[in-house]
């Protein structure tokens, strides 16, 4: 995997780069949409490569749930199961140990899992985490970690830090024993943890630095904590980060808090956001997000969007669209979710430029200011 830097602003950290590994090139910044179960809810692959997306994810658990990776191994791993020929990045479950707290029990063993879907039990180590990921195949997979919570203690942060560094060097040791299962090379991440403590933000950076061979990723973080407490983290994470490689901050997905991620010296991002709001009725447009499902757009015969990059913005009213969400007819879900795909990778596009332009510091600032009056920005 080669990362090349591109441009770098005078301003800022941000920075454009070209990603590349044995399924193809990725320009950074980059927003990569999720497919937690192997697929992009109501995408296929054409759409989402129509959509300029270049990267998308996968979810360890889920995909070790159902299907299960015999199945995805046996059919020559998710690349070929999914169709998707452009790369993959794997999350490793441990978001899971946050999301479903409720259902886990967490040692320095791993954590074990009570299945979401029928109740059964598995235990989730850092070696059966990559075993799953091996199987997968993804481009990129990442190190099995623990997420603690936006308002944990100080005491449940540091067991999370040293966890997590603990579980990282069991992932390493795995995978130095067990090569890949095909014909491309798999990297892997680690992930920083360590809350909004600095000192903890530190640790967790000096501690996995040694395993980043070509990434690193920044978790923990839009879990609960305070916006600004985030952006400050962010910063403070990159100033020690490798500057030669990408910086992957995971689960952040607003428009306004990628921009300033950006700024800070991200280059990778992954959000829900886009699908999960499509398919409630919340789209994303240049004036902001509608809620289509409002009764202001019963009678609204204007489009969506008309500023929009993708033809249904222009094509497709408010009104129609809300009578789809109305009748529960799936094309409104399909409509919303890809007016939504397509505003994100739009917008990366756009940041791309005017970095590569010398024009992000005067761009960014008119962009957030204009966001600020914006509904859901």
């Amino acid at each position: 995997m080669n990362f090349t830097i591109l441009k770098t602003d005078s301003q800022y950290r941000a920075r454009t780069g070209i990603l590349e590994n044995d399924h193809g090139k990725i320009s950074t910044p980059v927003f990569m949409p999720v497919g937690t179960v192997g697929a992009v809810k109501t995408f296929s692959p054409k759409e989402l490569d129509e959509l300029n997306s270049e990267i998308i994810l996968g979810n360890t658990y889920h995909l070790f749930l159902r299907p299960g990776i015999k199945i995805i191994h046996k059919a020559g791993g998710l690349h070929e199961f999914t169709s998707w020929r452009k790369p993959i990045l794997t999350d490793s479950g441990g978001f899971q140990v946050f999301s479903l707290a409720r259902l886990n029990k967490i040692s320095d063993d791993g954590v074990e899992f009570q299945s979401h879907i029928d109740g059964s039990r598995h235990m989730f180590t850092p070696e059966l985490s990559m075993e799953i990921q091996r199987n997968l195949g993804a481009d990129i997979i990442m190190a099995f970690d623990e997420c603690p919570p936006g308002k944990a203690d100080l005491k449940k942060i540091k067991t999370a830090v040293n966890r997590t560094s603990n579980w990282m060097k069991r992932c390493y040791d795995w995978l130095q024993k067990n090569p890949s299962l095909y014909d491309y090379r798999q990297i892997i991440f680690p992930i920083i943890q360590g809350g909004i403590d600095h000192a903890f933000r530190k640790q967790s950076i000096e501690q996995l630095i040694p395993y980043a061979k070509g990434g690193i990723a920044i978790g923990g973080l839009a879990v609960g904590e305070e916006k600004q407490a985030m952006m400050d983290t962010i910063e403070f994470c990159t100033e020690f980060l490798p500057t030669n490689q990408p910086r992957y901050l995971m689960g952040v997905g607003k428009p306004t808090d990628i921009i300033k991620a950006v700024m800070r010296g991200v280059d990778m991002f992954d959000c829900v956001m886009p699908t999960r709001n499509g398919r409630n009725g919340h789209i994303f447009t240049s004036d902001g997000v509608l809620n289509i499902r409002n009764t202001q757009y019963k009678e609204d015969l204007s489009p969506i969007d008309p500023k929009s990059s993708h033809q249904w913005g222009k094509q497709f009213s408010k009104a129609y669209v809300r009578h789809l969400f109305n009748i529960k007819e799936v094309l409104g879900i399909r409509i919303a979710s890809t007016l939504n795909i397509a505003y994100y990778q739009s917008l990366m596009d756009t940041i791309r430029t005017e970095i590569n332009n010398s024009n992000f510091n005067n761009w960014s600032k008119n962009t957030l200011s204009k966001m600020e009056n914006m509904k859901g920005m």
